[in-house]
Parts: C-alpha cells; structure tokens; sequence
C-alpha cells in the first residue's frame, strides 16, 4: 500500500516544522527578557514555514491528482486517530505549561518562558503529527 495524499502532508508538515523551528531555536541568542529581534526572527520563522507548507502542499497536490480527483471522504476512523492524536498533542502541552509556569517562578525575564513555552508547543504539535503518522500506518 503506498502513501497517501495526507499522509505525505503530514510527513511535509512534521519535517517543515521540525527543520524550521529547529533552526529558529538553534539561530536565538539567549538574553533576560525578549527583544524586537527575536520578535522579528519569530515573524520570519511563521513566514518561511507558511511559504514551505504553501508550496509543499501545492506540489503534492499536483504529484497526486489522481488520488485528490476521487474525492475520498473522510470516516469514523480518520475522526478517530484524528481524536487519538490530539488527546497525546493534548497531554504534552499540559505537560509543558505546567513546567513552563514552574519555571517561570524561578527564572527571571521572559526570555526563558517564552522558548521553553514555544519549544513545548513545538513538540505537541510534532506528537499529534507522528500519532497521526503512527495510527494511519497501523490501521487503527
């Protein structure tokens, strides 16, 4: 069985996120508290992560004509791993404000909240994104 047309998506969207954000956080300069700089950076990040998933979808959606012209609807199951994924997405955010608002009290500035908060909601999004993969491959 080949891949497909969402599940190349979700395989674009995990990679465009983790490579990007990868970068962003490799690229930031710690400091106290948050700057214009890392305002202007974080705007660039979104942007250039907008512009892969326009571009990415756009040429998967040409490479797969075929499987998006037979209008495959979604059913019980996709609602179902989708419900899955989100609930494991869910548990890691939780996880991540709790620790995040923990450190909060112990760290000064905003620099380290804000990352640590980010760098959280980044790996919730990529474990609702490898649930997702995960599920779609097993058949649950």
């Amino acid at each position: 069985m080949g891949i497909s047309f969402y599940e190349k998506s979700l395989w674009l969207l995990l990679v465009s996120l983790l490579a990007v954000m990868g970068a962003y956080f490799a690229l930031s300069t710690a400091s106290l508290n948050i700057e214009a700089r890392h305002i202007t950076a974080f705007i660039a990040v979104i942007v250039v992560l907008v512009v892969i998933q326009i571009i990415g979808n756009a040429l998967l959606a040409i490479a797969n004509r075929r499987e998006l012209d037979a209008l495959v609807q979604s059913d019980e199951r996709d609602a179902l791993i989708r419900l899955k994924g989100s609930r494991y997405s869910h548990y890691v955010l939780a996880t991540g404000v709790f620790c995040t608002l923990c450190l909060a009290v112990f760290v000064p500035g905003n620099f380290i909240f804000v990352h640590v908060l980010l760098a959280f909601w980044v790996h919730s999004q990529a474990t609702e994104l490898v649930s997702l993969l995960k599920l779609y491959r097993l058949g649950v």
